[in-house]
């Protein structure tokens, strides 16, 4: 009876403008990555393995999917708050630095999830770049007094 228990299905063709690559500049080398060790857990663009049609396999899926994109969702990633994208950025390096991400038991079917040091610095480096300008940008912004959307809401000179 479990077998026919209704799944869900985590499949959007459709780029939003909330993605993380309309936000930030992506190189394809980081881009790659995302979407070989994170995109199927962390995004609406889930590639379901052939074990997705049966169940029991389906529901601890769905479950790491749902609580993944929780955590995470790349395809919704300009949704956050900019202290979030920040602390995401962050969470994502730490994740890396202490091999908590992709998780173990991903790593174990999905042997393109398994990163090499080199593909973890790429992704490490590129964080630290756009963290740091987005500091530098941040800061210059409430210097110069530019109007500017903070968190989907529009200050100008005038409100601030």
């Amino acid at each position: 009876m479990i077998q026919f228990y209704p799944r869900s299905v985590n499949k959007n063709r459709e780029i939003l403008s909330a993605d993380i690559t309309k936000i930030y500049s992506v190189p394809d080398d980081v881009l790659s990555i995302f979407k070989n060790a994170c995109y199927d857990c962390h995004s609406n663009h889930t590639r379901y393995p052939w074990y997705s049609h049966i169940q029991p396999f389906r529901l601890f899926l769905d479950k790491h999917i749902k609580d993944g994109k929780e955590e995470l969702n790349f395809s919704e990633y300009g949704l956050y708050s900019v202290r979030r994208q920040r602390n995401k950025l962050k969470a994502i390096r730490e994740a890396l630095e202490d091999g908590t991400m992709p998780l173990q038991s991903y790593r174990l079917m999905h042997p393109k999830a398994r990163l090499t040091k080199k593909q973890k610095d790429t992704i490490v480096r590129w964080i630290n770049e756009i963290s740091s300008l987005s500091i530098k940008t941040n800061i210059n912004d409430f210097i110069t007094m530019k109007p500017q959307i903070l968190n989907r809401v529009h200050y100008s000179k005038k409100r601030l």
